[in-house]
């Protein structure tokens, strides 16, 4: 059998490129993996380790029609354009299937079966889009991000205080590298059929995380519950305009019922290691601070 052809898009991306860097380290030849970008400028590392760089823009078929020539295998990583992602998914799928890729792998959204979470909705419907065009796929339902709290550490420190209206909701975040890590293992595997995993880590409410930042770091940072309706007038306070107040703040209502927290331990088992935790990551923000 010849080699596969492993191809992921949006590989300039935090995800796509943590995910190319994962095939080189695992000792897939770099002339078997197609790195999918808008920029070529961008992953020029890349291209200097021999992996095969293909510009394409998820909007225009065409260019991804030639972009996935000879692919077996696809690592569709979701388009960030919010509101613009079905189309944009839709005409990789179907570039997918004119090419022959024998598995799809897509980076989607965690409890996508039963979620109020209003970011949901483009990957529930790329999920329908992925069984009407019977293209083999894995969906990685991915959880919350421990960076998308991590990222805002400064910020957590300068001010003391964590603001939400997540209540006691648990969050079952993990890192970027553990998603990216859990894509390729999904990338390589061999199976027939489709599936879904459910991704998380071990789970935390903000309460905890502040609790954590103070313990790694030794600054005492609080979490302050705001009611929905509180937590959207200080977002607008802090500068939000009200539709994008609402959507936050919806966010953090969706993680209060329980959106985003999963017993699954299927990151786990891809990973074939322990999650990486939450105070480890904050502690390696830190240390990069």
């Amino acid at each position: 059998m010849t080699n596969s052809v492993y191809a992921v898009t949006g590989a300039s991306g935090h995800l796509g490129r943590l995910a190319v860097q994962d095939l080189l380290a695992r000792g897939v030849p770099s002339g078997d993996i197609v790195a999918i970008v808008r920029t070529r400028d961008k992953v020029a590392h890349l291209a200097q380790r021999g992996v095969d760089v293909r510009v394409a823009d998820y909007t225009r078929p065409d260019t991804l029609r030639t972009a996935l020539v000879g692919v077996n295998r696809l690592l569709l990583v979701s388009s960030s354009a919010a509101g613009q992602r079905l189309a944009q998914h839709i005409n990789v799928i179907a570039a997918a299937k004119t090419a022959g890729v024998s598995r799809v792998v897509y980076t989607g959204f965690l409890n996508a079966d039963h979620t109020s979470n209003p970011l949901a909705g483009e990957h529930q419907d790329t999920e329908r889009a992925l069984r009407d065009a019977g293209v083999p796929f894995i969906v990685l339902r991915n959880g919350w991000y421990t960076e998308n709290y991590t990222d805002r550490l400064a910020q957590y420190l300068e001010a003391g205080e964590i603001v939400g209206a997540a209540g006691h909701g648990r969050i079952s975040a993990a890192s970027r590298q553990d998603y990216a890590a859990a894509a390729v293992a999904a990338l390589l595997q061999n199976v027939d059929g489709s599936r879904a995993y459910e991704l998380g880590g071990p789970s935390f409410d903000l309460f905890e995380l502040a609790e954590t930042i103070r313990t790694i770091i030794g600054t005492a940072v609080t979490y302050h519950d705001l009611s929905v309706d509180e937590y959207i007038n200080t977002l607008k306070r802090s500068g939000l305009d009200q539709n994008t107040a609402e959507f936050v703040a919806a966010l953090d209502a969706s993680i209060s019922r329980g959106d985003l927290e999963t017993n699954s331990q299927d990151l786990e088992h891809l990973l074939g290691r322990p999650v990486t935790s939450l105070a480890t990551v904050i502690g390696e923000t830190q240390h990069h601070a």
